[in-house]
């Protein structure tokens, strides 16, 4: 079959080379965006009078008539066309006729393709955005439930101090609170459009770009052609913002893992989101929230793919570029099937209130609560650390916790300890105490968790 840009080739392309190149076994996902963007582009050069306005007309019908086409599933795409947009042209010449080979008049593939990529990127953030805010609403809904609810809270997977469970569930709303200020501020460069810019150098034809722009609800339109047709840096950002939407993704899949366990037995996941072992019965195994962590690993790839490949590419287009789409493309769904299921493992996890309230009852991470205690009454901060360390060191020795050292105990460390010291070592109590702005005391995540209704309600 006779290639579209033929014409100065004397040759048939060599098979191997046609497998190698064509871009359209992935290409095809932009199907709707190539139309999206014909459509306004055949428009704009029937309201410019470089096609008639018959020929404009008809054009756009046959366009419609290979859209339902595709969204029915019946367009049917040839590797001998290449990629989407030559195959999506030979479909329309196919059927309107050789009017349709005016559809490329004023226009190139570089062009083109570049701004099927913004159409894409800009659909598919705001999905994310959407997908983002549904595990908030499932993160919000379980910290309501458990603002009372006492963790051991962790550094260095150490036990450090008693928190509300519902402050731990928040940190990770504001991490995807970040990821969605992220994600829709990139819009603003996403929203910028290419066409029109033609190969490199723009067109002779009297295009009005501007026109296209507001047909295809664009902010602005690129001020370079150079710049247009072989920027990807949009796309690059959307990987690096997807890459840090796994990282949370990841961190807290990690604890939901941990949390499983039997070693800790703080959160029950519902069977619906867990698998079993094929020779060990006993097994209720968290595969999904294993596999949300794993599956970073390959959108950090598509991210250090695309830099390495864009890092020493000359002006303008070049085919490399070709390799844009399938990383962008795999790490869209993978992070759209990642959200997708952590809302409803969120929202059906059973919380164990009675193993984590146990758990902060058989340690020392009520120590700090000791020093700040001796700090309050006017021991130097230091001082008191120094203290408190051999206080925990005693009660080691002793094969006992801070809570079960009698006031004796306590005298041989410093005068300054009274009856109410038992009163500030109680896990709800030490909890109660982190008052300040943004701290885990209840009456702080009630006002955490209001900010975070107000956030969603904004969205």
């Amino acid at each position: 079959m006779a290639k579209l840009w033929g014409g100065r080739f004397t040759k048939s392309t060599n098979k191997l080379v046609d497998e190698y190149t064509s871009s359209i076994s992935y290409d095809k996902e932009l199907a709707q965006e190539d139309i999206e963007g014909s459509l306004a582009h055949v428009k704009m050069l029937g309201e410019c009078g470089i096609v008639s306005p018959e020929e404009s007309e008809t054009i756009r019908q046959g366009l419609q008539t290979i859209l339902e086409k595709v969204k029915r599933g019946e367009a049917a795409f040839s590797i001998d066309q290449e990629d989407i947009h030559m195959n999506i042209e030979k479909m329309l010449i196919d059927e309107i006729g050789a009017v349709g080979g005016k559809l490329h008049t004023g226009r190139s593939r570089n062009d083109q393709v570049a701004t099927d990529m913004h159409l894409y990127m800009r659909n598919k953030t705001k999905k994310l955005i959407a997908l983002l805010e549904h595990v908030q609403s499932a993160l919000l809904e379980q910290a309501k439930q458990n603002v009372d609810t006492i963790l051991p809270g962790y550094t260095h997977l150490q036990r450090a101090q008693p928190i509300s469970f519902a402050h731990h569930l928040l940190a990770y709303f504001w991490m995807f609170e970040r990821d969605k200020s992220r994600l829709s501020d990139s819009l603003k460069r996403i929203n910028v459009l290419p066409l029109g810019a033609g190969a490199l150098a723009g067109t002779t034809f009297p295009i009005n770009r501007r026109r296209v722009a507001e047909l295809l609800d664009f902010d602005d339109i690129y001020p370079n052609s150079l710049d247009a047709v072989s920027d990807r840096d949009f796309v690059v950002e959307a990987l690096a913002d997807c890459s840090l939407i796994m990282v949370h993704l990841s961190r807290l899949s990690e604890e939901m893992v941990l949390w499983s366990s039997q070693e800790f037995r703080f959160i029950e996941l519902d069977d619906a989101f867990c698998t079993g072992s094929s020779i060990m019965p006993q097994k209720k195994n968290p595969d999904v929230s294993e596999l949300l962590r794993g599956k970073t690993g390959r959108v950090f790839g598509h991210l250090i793919g695309l830099l390495t490949v864009l890092k020493g590419l000359p002006l303008a287009y070049n085919k490399d570029m070709q390799e844009d789409k399938e990383g962008i493309f795999d790490t869209v769904r993978t992070i759209s099937g990642a959200l997708q299921l952590l809302a409803p493992i969120l929202e059906t996890m059973t919380v164990r209130k009675d193993r984590m309230r146990h758990a902060v009852e058989k340690d020392y991470s009520n120590a700090t609560d000791i020093a700040d205690y001796l700090a309050k009454k006017g021991l130097p901060f230091r001082e008191a650390h120094a203290i408190t360390g051999k206080m925990v060191l005693y009660a080691i020795e002793q094969g006992k916790y801070l809570l079960e050292l009698s006031m004796e105990d306590y005298k041989q460390f410093s005068p300054l300890f009274a009856e109410d010291i038992f009163e500030a070592l109680k896990p709800e109590n030490v909890m109660r105490a982190r008052e300040s702005e943004g701290g885990t005391a209840p009456h702080q995540v009630e006002k955490q968790l209001k900010l975070a209704e107000e956030k969603l309600a904004q969205a």
